[in-house]
């Protein structure tokens, strides 16, 4: 029997499920993906995370439970796929930022033609288009389905660096993944453990 993560796996700070998360399968209508980037941000003094400065993300953290979907269009461009993380010190969110496609790639292929399997889901937008994921998805609680989560998967390695596309809190090391993954969005330096 395969170990599916639940809510509780979400009950912790957004940096531990962040770097745990790195390895885990996740399922997706039909596709089979494993996680090999991810960050974390925290709703309380993170000025990189949205709930800094928007309104809407700090009721969205207060109304929903660990495991709900967050997600938005970035830049008018892009929906981004976040996980909500609860927990009384620390709540916050997770991005995937990449995942290596395992199964269903023909699925991800037709919604991202020409592009190299390796490259199909390397990063946070590329990966929602080839899910097929919108906004639709925002504020639904997933984890509760028989054909989208996450899977428990151990011994990967995890590499560690600043997350990408921010300009402030740059100073966190809380991006996480697979420093061997050919589809990772950027590769990492030396930081693993």
């Amino acid at each position: 029997m395969m170990d599916e993560i639940g809510p509780n796996f979400f009950s912790r700070p957004p940096e531990v499920c962040a770097r745990e998360l790195v390895g885990c399968l996740f399922r997706w209508d039909g596709c089979l993906t494993r996680v090999v980037e991810t960050e974390a941000y925290a709703s309380v003094d993170d000025e990189a995370c949205h709930t800094w400065n928007r309104k809407g993300a700090r009721e969205f953290v207060e109304a929903h439970s660990a495991g709900t979907a967050y997600v938005y269009l970035n830049y008018g461009v892009h929906w981004l796929f976040n996980v909500l993380v609860k927990h009384p010190n620390a709540s916050g969110f997770v991005l995937l930022r990449a995942l290596e496609p395992v199964s269903g790639i023909e699925q991800m292929r037709s919604r991202r033609p020409g592009i190299a399997d390796r490259q199909l889901c390397a990063g946070p937008g590329k990966l929602t288009k080839a899910l097929g994921m919108s906004g639709k998805i925002h504020g639904q609680n997933f984890l509760q389905t028989t054909t989208r989560g996450f899977v428990r998967k151990s011994g990967t390695e995890v590499a560690m660096g600043s997350r990408i596309g921010i300009s402030k809190a740059i100073d966190r090391l809380w991006r996480f993944g697979d420093p061997n993954s050919a589809s990772l969005s950027k590769k990492f330096g030396s930081v693993t453990d």
